[in-house]
């Protein structure tokens, strides 16, 4: 009996702080794109540092979708209804790997977002990538 009190106690203790530590990891995001994030517990409260950047949409407690809003980090924390932390991350939103380009005139650049044909991007490019890129891309 003596050696179950320790061992149970341990157990609790691994399971409450399990959820947060399995699910505090960094994250990219593409802007415009949305990443599923499963949490290992009931959500309570959503907070995102910076909504510019990136938006939190709640499907149910246990299921979340990160979009990404605007270039740039923020850093997204859940926690359950007493406080512990289910998942906190820096998220970074970043451009599409694919199905954008940047036409340069003169010294001002403009995302183009293209499918069949392309048309000018709701979002910008950071400015530091601007000024820091040539009209070749390159710095």
């Amino acid at each position: 009996m003596r050696l179950l009190v320790p061992t149970l106690a341990a157990a609790l203790l691994t399971a409450s702080v399990a959820p947060a530590l399995a699910q505090s990891r960094g994250m990219d995001v593409e802007i415009d794109r949305a990443q599923r994030v499963q949490l290992r517990g009931t959500a309570s409260s959503v907070i995102v540092a910076n909504p510019e950047v990136a938006d939190v949409t709640v499907v149910d407690a246990s299921t979340l979708y990160v979009t990404g809003r605007g270039y740039g980090s923020t850093e997204v924390v859940v926690v359950d209804a007493i406080g512990r932390t289910l998942f906190q991350s820096v998220v970074n939103v970043t451009a599409p790997a694919s199905g954008h380009v940047r036409v340069w005139r003169g010294g001002v650049a403009t995302e183009m977002s293209c499918t069949t044909g392309c048309a000018p991007s709701q979002h910008q490019a950071p400015a530091a990538a601007s000024a820091a890129a040539g009209p070749d891309g390159a710095p």
